[in-house]
């Protein structure tokens, strides 16, 4: 029988408190007022003292109302019914369609135990060089990608959505603008993936409390999906949104403040939905790529610097293309010796000489006199921006190898590259030698 009390002590912003007892963290409750009837979630215990995040916001909410306590945590449906389907924050159908209560499971549960987990040893192909050639993405990796508020990372989102070879997408967004919900929602529509795509949708309009629920809906499917056998891959957007929401939330509970007012423990609530990330020894995998924001371009920023400390790399997106310095998937070693034997060989080359043609961009600037090497520098490193960083490039990663192949030998001599004999007889595009 559901427990049900009549005595808030206290109302501050969306948290209201209770009088109660036995009752769980992160339980769910529903608060029956005049207007009708919210879901609220328990965010803090002190004795008798419960505390609990109202979904509607508190206002309309007077002490004498009704709080019945549910007796679990927020649940979430789960199965191939979702597919297809987008949903608000609190699991509620966005899309007309019906509500779903089948194959209900608790969100925000322990990650997956050390022992059922395998070494990541598959590629996810994207059809994008600076993630395929140079920092390839594996199966149950957690990677950001971290970038300033106009860079297009939700674009790049919606396309690796679009081009990934997996088998279901989820796409959690907090505190998204509704046209970039649109966004998704017709892109994916368009490219006819929408099919195999669950959709989890906080808008900057919605109460603060789904924006932190956002992740762990997402998580708590696709960990069922997984364990059903599928490749699934969660993209988050944006999780400066959701420790901004915690932020919110801490403030509110009166909680001290740590590194410019960003709760305490920013990094365990960070780390325990990253770390769902995993790749089961007998089923499917979770893979996640998450979009944060940097507040002025600062990675030494809280959340920015917290996941980094947590997650195996990041891409940095920046002047609209994926960095190549800076950008680093630490797992990449996994996957790419095992695609083609020159994809390490086009990896590091092509890399070295960018360097260098960075280095004669900025002599160029100080005025310095060009040598031949200087001008080749300066060829490569136009081509190797329009044919490889640019994120319109849109190609198979053997394409895009053997365009870095053609790329080399539009703009230097064999020996100048300094490759193995091996590869140059096996692989270098003859008819474009230079003189």
């Amino acid at each position: 029988m559901h427990k049900v009390y009549t005595n808030i002590i206290q109302i501050a912003g969306d948290v209201i408190t209770v009088e109660a007892d036995g009752i769980g963290s992160m339980e769910i409750a529903q608060v029956m007022t005049k207007g009708g009837v919210s879901l609220a979630q328990v965010i803090r215990i002190d004795g008798r003292r419960v505390s609990l995040q109202v979904f509607a916001g508190s206002r309309g909410v007077s002490t004498g109302d009704q709080v019945r306590f549910l007796g679990h945590p927020m649940r979430v449906a789960s199965g191939e019914n979702l597919l297809g389907r987008i949903f608000n924050g609190s699991g509620e159908p966005l899309d007309r369609g019906p509500a779903l209560s089948e194959n209900m499971v608790d969100i925000g549960g322990p990650s997956v135990n050390p022992v059922k987990r395998i070494i990541p040893r598959r590629m996810i192909r994207t059809n994008i060089p600076m993630i395929d050639v140079f920092n390839s993405l594996v199966e149950s990796q957690k990677l950001p990608i971290f970038s300033i508020a106009g860079e297009p990372y939700n674009a790049l989102l919606a396309r690796i959505a679009i081009q990934a070879q997996v088998d279901i997408i989820i796409l959690g967004g907090m505190g998204l603008k509704h046209d970039d919900y649109l966004f998704f929602r017709d892109t994916l529509e368009e490219a006819g993936a929408l099919s195999r795509a669950i959709f989890f949708i906080h808008t900057a309009a919605d109460p603060t409390v789904e924006c932190l629920l956002v992740p762990d809906l997402s998580l708590a499917v696709a960990e069922q999906s997984a364990l059903a056998g599928k490749r699934v891959l969660v993209l988050l957007t944006d999780m400066t949104n959701f420790c901004d929401a915690l932020k919110e939330v801490s403030i509110t509970m009166e909680q001290v403040p740590s590194n410019r007012g960003y709760p305490g423990d920013l990094y365990s609530q960070l780390a325990s939905r990253y770390e769902k990330a995993v790749d089961f020894d007998t089923a499917g995998s979770i893979t996640i790529l998450a979009a944060t924001t940097m507040p002025g371009d600062d990675v030494t920023h809280p959340v920015p610097d917290n996941t980094g400390y947590i997650t195996e790399g990041q891409f940095y997106l920046k002047n609209k293309v994926i960095e190549p310095f800076g950008s680093l998937s630490r797992l990449k070693q996994q996957v790419n010796g095992a695609t083609r034997d020159d994809h390490r060989t086009i990896m590091d080359t092509m890399i070295q000489l960018f360097a260098s043609y960075r280095e004669t961009l900025e002599k160029q600037a100080m005025g310095f006199q060009m040598s031949n090497w200087d001008k080749k520098l300066l060829r490569y490193g136009g081509l190797f921006e329009s044919q490889m960083m640019s994120l319109e490039v849109n190609i198979s990663l053997e394409r895009a190898l053997d365009r870095g192949w053609e790329i080399l030998a539009e703009c230097f001599s064999p020996e100048e590259t300094g490759i193995k004999k091996a590869l140059i007889e096996k692989y270098w595009p003859v008819r474009k030698n230079m003189e």
